[in-house]
């Protein structure tokens, strides 16, 4: 089972940062994926939300140590 963990960062610069400490701290074997989540019914880029996602084939992540990472950056683990 193949287990997904998106983190939700406020913009671009923290998703950045997410992902690169995500990959170093946890030792990912590839840098996790940063993609764009306007918010329903926004057309302004200043109110997009930027999702951190990270592949976590072995499951051995724990989604705590993850969600602390995003707290500090002012984001969260989403729930699956």
């Amino acid at each position: 089972m193949n287990v997904r963990h998106v983190l939700v960062l406020p913009d671009r610069d923290a998703a950045e940062e997410v992902a690169r400490e995500a990959a170093d701290r946890f030792g990912l074997p590839e840098e996790p994926q940063l993609v764009r989540d306007a918010l329903a019914g926004e057309d302004d880029a200043e109110d997009a939300q930027w999702l951190v996602v990270v592949e976590d084939p072995r499951e051995r992540l724990d989604p705590a140590a993850l969600d602390a990472l995003a707290d500090a950056y002012e984001g969260w683990l989403e729930a699956p």
